[in-house]
């Protein structure tokens, strides 16, 4: 195992040309000290979980102390928020510091959030607050831990440097790892202003990259947008079948690599609603969980016209007509995994529908009431009991159990071992907002940083019962209050 300061970078999106990124050191956080170690990420990339007990370990993560090799730069994009095009963003507050070379012989971009100003912080500080390192860390791996493609976190870094978002919060800095960071907006940025050899070498950057056997292909342009609108399509499938609403989809926080990038105002859905936003700003509800196939699709054809350069109409009319039937086969056999359904039925489409609108009539806790079903025997009234009791109107639930009861008869399989399929679909723990918020609460009051971990083992393992987590599976209290969720989260 490594110490942190072995890692062997090789900088692969520094070698750019200068007009992708601005070259920015990080900003020294005041006496930073280790708030949270994933030693998963750590054994991703080889580096000893033992690191943590060494004082340089938090200086090399708050940006105190540069790590041999690196190369600090803030990458530059563009990207329609809330359906505006702004013509530049870019790395307001992270800071990448290279690519290293990992134990699992993968390459893994190493990012800085929160490690002061860069030239696209627009005057703000650059910095990020405990509260969303919290969240950000958190959810990347309870997104790791249900198989979502998604960036992770090595770390948390925290400071007395009292900063103000919404109120006076400490600051602190993530250590974020992926691929790459690139986003669609990455390739906006250059298209709007006309600057077509850009958009090209930022094209073939990933394809050389990511996809190397593609580099000598004609077609590798039209294999990158496939790509991008398959693992948009599988993601935002997977994110719709686990109840999760990522609450601000602007093209700039969208991966080329169909990644879940920049958790900000996120939730998982406790009782489900199909109109569910998290983003208190959002009050169009333009990124409500209903929303998101929708708008997805919506950013791809941004892309898409983003590499209108590379590529003629037809093609990439050919490559975003694939989203929707790509969406509706990956949801449908997530679904049906759900539900442990064996074999496909045209009428499932309709039977998970009704399902939905009878969770949404009697405000059924989603995880809940999907990881109960497979408890459900036909043959048991009794089994019916603690499904209806998750809602207000157990005469709609008992209706759907009898249209249920029915498909289930059709597949002619062991109920044993349709619970077991379903256990593994459907998870025991998920990333409740009023959870996160008592770790957070606990962290930021208290100094207590053990429910961080504890919560990190959980949403590890979301689908095994674990000793003592009850009261993790199950809905917030009813006396909890919802908490306003906004970008700086």
């Amino acid at each position: 195992m490594l110490q942190i300061g072995d890692l062997v970078f090789d900088n692969r999106f520094a070698r750019l040309p200068s007009a992708f990124f601005a070259r920015q050191a990080p900003t020294a956080l005041p006496e930073p000290y280790l708030i949270a170690l994933n030693p998963d990420v750590a054994a991703v990339l080889g580096v000893d979980p033992a690191e943590a007990h060494r004082p340089r370990f938090a200086e090399y993560l708050a940006g105190n102390r540069l790590l041999p090799g690196a190369e600090p730069l803030a990458a530059v994009y563009a990207g329609h928020q809330f359906g505006v095009f702004v013509p530049q963003l870019g790395d307001g507050r992270a800071i990448l510091l290279g690519e290293v070379l990992a134990a699992d012989g993968e390459r893994y971009e190493i990012q800085l959030k929160g490690a002061g100003p860069t030239p696209f912080s627009r005057n703000a500080d650059g910095r990020a607050v405990l509260r969303s390192t919290i969240r950000e860390y958190l959810a990347g791996e309870a997104m790791h831990g249900l198989g979502i493609a998604t960036t992770r976190a090595l770390a948390i870094v925290g400071s007395d440097q009292r900063i103000y978002r919404e109120q006076i919060e400490t600051a602190a800095v993530l250590t974020r790892i992926a691929p790459n960071h690139v986003r669609f907006g990455s390739f906006e940025f250059f298209h709007y202003r006309g600057q077509t050899e850009r958009v090209a070498q930022l094209a073939d950057f990933v394809i050389e990259t990511q996809f190397p056997d593609w580099v000598e292909l004609p077609d590798r342009h039209l294999r990158l947008l496939d790509m991008a609108v398959e693992r948009t399509a599988r993601m935002i499938a997977a994110w719709q079948a686990q109840g999760f609403v990522h609450g601000v989809m602007n093209t700039d926080n969208m991966s080329i690599l169909g990644l879940t990038l920049d958790y900000g105002p996120y939730g998982f859905l406790d009782h489900f609603e199909a109109a569910r936003v998290f983003n208190h700003t959002d009050r169009g509800g333009r990124y409500a969980y209903a929303m998101q196939a929708q708008v997805g699709l919506w950013n791809l054809h941004a892309l898409a016209e983003a590499l209108s350069s590379l590529l003629p109409q037809e093609q990439r009319e050919t490559s975003l007509a694939k989203f929707e039937p790509l969406f509706l086969a990956a949801y449908g056999d997530l679904m049906r995994r759900k539900l442990g359904l064996r074999d496909t039925d045209l009428a499932d489409a309709d039977l998970v529908d009704r399902l939905l609108h009878a969770m949404q009539d009697g405000r059924v806790d989603y995880s809940c009431l999907l990881r109960g079903l497979g408890g459900f025997r036909a043959h048991d009234p009794a089994t019916r009991a603690p499904l209806q009791a998750l809602s207000q109107t157990p005469q709609a639930i008992d209706a759907w159990l009898d249209e249920y009861a029915l498909r289930l008869a059709s597949q002619g399989e062991d109920d044993a071992q349709r619970q077991t399929r379903m256990d593994a679909a459907n998870p025991l723990y998920v990333l409740r907002t009023h959870l996160a918020e008592r770790a957070i609460r606990q962290a930021a009051d208290q100094r207590d940083y053990s429910e961080i971990e504890r919560l990190r083992r959980l949403l590890a393992a979301p689908f095994t019962p674990q000793p003592g987590a009850e009261d993790y599976a199950a809905p917030p209290p009813a006396t909890d209050v919802a908490v306003e969720l906004s970008c700086s989260s």
